[in-house]
């Protein structure tokens, strides 16, 4: 074997910048397969290629520049992301819990690192606000089930911005105390500077940024003035002896009405954060991480367990006594400790200014055992979070039943088509005018992706072939068609985008034949797609015209009755079984099957429906024996982490190949809360892949040892 260490550890730039890229591109995909908090991904990946670990880096002087910038860029995006509106709207409220979940971990961390772990004064303080702080990592959960508006969300979000605000005050007068000579005066002009830089901060900045907003619209200009403001504070703070992630965290707080959420601007800084400077410091902290330390004895995993039983239940007793004061339900304080629980950025920065302090006896004030206890942590806590808050979210949901007023069913409706072959575009088009409101005389829109290759002009004039022969059949029907040739190197992209430009409020397309998917169900871009977007998607086919159809078979899950688009896709099926003037019958639980029942008897009296019980999904592929082949098999499915999600839709490619192979078949998607489940940032790290590596794992044992 030849031997390697002698390449290792990487000191060519361009090399570590090279397997810096690659860990920044594969450690959210290899964290998202494992269901862990990609934050922990790069502090993982730093463990593996740092010093202590496999030695393949050198720690050079980019990842000291980088992860101080990262630093800052970490708690300036957490200031910039504060929903403000939510945090006036329940200010009594919210710094109640803010300063219970700040006071409470506190006291309660002060006394159990001096009482148990026999740390200092200082190192106590700092390590107990460590406990305070929290991160809001799951909060893409509570917008998944709709939820954004309750209190306790609101409650718990804002009291995100107290507990942060007031954990880096203690982190910059701690920092301070080691900067500055500690006299008789000292804590008199402490406090006048730091309120000295705070009316600088909360007074000068918003004026400044507004003179410059009203003058300068160019994306780059505005991006480097926000950036300099947010050095600029950062810099204000370290003037007075005090840590500059206090300052970059307020100037994020005073720059967040001038920064909408869904701006360009926005974009750019989430972009360059999250692709450069935040992955560089996480990957610097997992280097700095001794893994011998943490196997090589008790001491890190006792501060650890330590750690992590003083945050869980600091943070529940603080939700508790929240509960009690405002006269909450128990629920309410599920979803509060849920959302109030994970550690991830400021704990990150706190941690990481204690290990850089350096005692006068040459000790650090935050040793080796807080700096791998805090990676255990993070781990932890952010997956117990993301437990808790799907868990009482669900709860809320089910409570609260909601739904959706007759009226505006389809009031939005713009059916787009995505489509690559002539072999479907019939088919599409016929069910689009079969499914559209007729009052509403909406047209429909008719898409082709090209590739931007070396062969796109031919498929150019290829897809405008296509959409004219698309075009020419929706005319004989007397419907109004928009077409686009949409170039790409993204095909789910493409259909996405232009999903938002036509402000679409669903797709129908048909589904790949297996010769174009190598087998695979779902084929090259449903997945991606239905994972992508949160809105309507009905997949069909039909291996039959679609006027021969006798019967239109439904399968529906369990609770489907409160998902947000439940009456969206019923109404597009009684419409269908209305045209095609066929019967259509559903199979559900009794409490789905009788407000589907209420539903068809009130919008669609005519429609010939009838209803079967189904206990359970289980259940769904005995239907194979009553669906003929003149029949259509419809299947309401769900994303991963909705209502009416369960586990035993993961199955449903194997049983719809096994048991309808040969059956005409649509699969909908339907309508959903919030935003994409796979949007994925390092102020939101938490990611999902639709399927995760437990599931790959238990499904290969399964076959293997049927």
């Amino acid at each position: 074997m030849p031997d390697l260490s002698q390449y290792f550890p990487i000191t060519s730039p361009t090399m570590i910048f090279f397997v810096v890229l690659c860990i920044i591109l594969f450690a959210p995909i290899v964290m998202g397969k494992l269901r862990i908090p990609h934050i922990v991904g790069m502090v993982l990946a730093g463990v593996a290629v740092g010093p202590y670990g496999f030695n393949i880096l050198a720690k050079d002087d980019s990842f000291e520049l980088f992860g101080h910038v990262g630093l800052y860029y970490i708690m300036f995006l957490a200031g910039l992301e504060m929903n403000m509106a939510n945090f006036m709207k329940n200010r009594v409220r919210t710094f109640t819990h803010g300063l219970m979940a700040f006071v409470i971990p506190m006291v309660m961390g002060f006394f159990v690192n001096r009482g148990l772990l026999g740390y200092s004064v200082v190192t106590s303080v700092l390590l107990a606000s460590m406990y305070a702080s929290h991160t809001i990592i799951t909060y893409p959960i509570v917008m998944r089930y709709g939820l954004a508006h309750q209190r306790s969300v609101t409650i718990a979000v804002g009291a995100t911005a107290i507990t942060d605000t007031l954990t880096l005050l203690v982190l910059a007068i701690v920092g301070g105390m080691f900067k500055g000579e500690i006299t008789g005066g000292f804590w008199v002009l402490l406090f006048l500077k730091i309120a000295a830089v705070f009316f600088v901060i909360f007074f000068f900045f918003p004026r400044i940024a507004r003179f410059f907003f009203h003058r300068y619209e160019d994306n780059v200009m505005q991006f480097i003035f926000v950036l300099a403001m947010t050095f600029l504070g950062a810099w204000l703070m370290e003037l007075i002896g005090m840590e500059g992630l206090l300052g970059a965290f307020l100037t994020g707080l005073v720059l967040n009405r001038y920064v909408p959420n869904l701006s360009p601007l926005m974009a750019n800084l989430e972009f360059v954060g999250n692709a450069i400077f935040i992955p560089y410091f996480l990957i610097g902290v997992g280097m700095l991480v001794n893994v011998k330390l943490l196997f090589g004895g008790l001491g890190t995993l006792q501060v650890a367990a330590v750690m992590i039983v003083v945050a869980l239940v600091s943070k529940w007793v603080a939700s508790l006594f929240t509960q009690k004061i405002f006269g909450m339900r128990a629920v309410e304080r599920e979803l509060i400790y849920g959302l109030s629980n994970a550690q991830a950025g400021a704990t990150l920065a706190a941690v990481m200014v204690g290990y850089n302090l350096i005692m006068p006896d040459g000790g650090r004030l935050l040793n080796d055992d807080v700096l791998n206890g805090t990676v255990i942590l993070i781990l932890v806590t952010c997956i117990f979070s993301s437990f808790m808050t799907e868990r009482a979210s669900k709860s809320i949901a089910l409570e609260e039943r909601p739904s959706v007023p007759e009226e505006t069913v389809g009031d939005d409706e713009k059916i787009l088509l995505p489509m690559r072959h002539g072999g479907t575009s019939d088919l599409l088009v016929s069910l689009a005018v079969m499914m559209r409101n007729r009052e509403l005389n909406r047209g429909i829109v008719a898409l082709t992706v090209v590739y931007d290759d070396t062969n796109r002009l031919k498929y150019q004039e290829r897809g405008r072939n296509l959409l004219a022969h698309v075009t020419k059949v929706a005319n004989g029907l007397g419907v109004m068609v928009q077409t686009q040739v949409r170039i790409a190197t993204n095909v789910i992209n493409g259909i996405k985008h232009a999903f938002q430009e036509f402000n679409a409020s669903e797709i129908i397309m048909g589904m790949h034949g297996e010769e174009e998917t190598g087998g695979r169900f779902w084929g090259e871009f449903i997945p991606g797609l239905f994972s992508g977007l949160n809105r309507q998607i009905m997949i069909v086919r039909c291996l039959r015209p679609i006027n021969t159809i006798r019967r239109i078979q439904v399968a529906v899950p369990s609770r489907a009755e409160l998902e947000p688009g439940f009456h969206r896709w019923l109404e597009r099926l009684s419409r269908m079984a209305e045209n095609l003037e066929c019967r259509i019958q559903f199979h559900a639980k009794r409490e789905t099957l009788s407000l589907i029942n209420e539903y068809v008897q009130n919008r669609h009296p005519n429609v010939r429906a009838e209803y079967a019980y189904m206990a359970h999904w289980i259940d769904m592929p005995k239907l194979s024996s009553v669906v003929n082949d003149d029949h259509l098999f419809v299947v309401v499915t769900a994303r991963k982490g909705t209502i009416s999600y369960k586990s035993a839709l993961e199955r449903l490619p194997e049983e719809l190949t096994r048991h309808f192979s040969g059956k005409s078949l649509m699969i909908i998607f339907p309508d959903q809360y919030g935003e994409p489940v796979g949007t994925m940032t390092f102020t939101d790290p938490q990611h999902h892949e639709q399927r995760s590596a437990y599931d790959v794992l238990m499904t290969w044992f399964r076959k293997k040892f049927k």
